[in-house]
């Protein structure tokens, strides 16, 4: 069982940044990727960036490749997602999800899901 809690939303200015981090529970963290997603009003949730159990591999989505960064602290049991020249089409609520595979963007191959956080950029 994984619990994961993700933190750091807020409002932006377009442009800004924003660190999103997302703690996780499971003392066997370290076995799962980490996968982030975000959900904006009236669309499906959509897959933004994932990362290796060991954090030697990332892949992006390419409307956020090279404004994102994915990043992993096993020590800490935590995943981060930095975000960088953040666009008004970036506003969504995120959300962290594990699985013990590598990833995937399919929403329904994911059994953990944090509550998500909310990301407003403004224009």
């Amino acid at each position: 069982q994984v619990q994961l809690v993700e933190s750091g939303g807020g409002l932006v200015q377009a442009g800004g940044s924003l660190r999103l981090s997302c703690a996780a529970s499971a003392r066997t963290f370290s076995s799962y990727s980490m996968v982030w997603f975000r959900q904006a009003p009236g669309k499906e949730r959509e897959f933004v960036a994932a990362i290796s159990t060991s954090g030697s591999s990332t892949t992006y989505a390419d409307s956020v490749k090279g404004r994102f960064t994915i990043s992993r602290d096993n020590a800490k049991n935590t995943v981060y997602l930095q975000m960088n020249s953040l666009k008004p089409e970036d506003t969504a609520a995120y959300y962290c999800a594990a699985t013990p595979n590598w990833y995937t963007t399919y929403t329904y191959d994911y059994n953990y899901w944090g509550q998500g956080t909310q990301v407003t950029v403004s224009s």
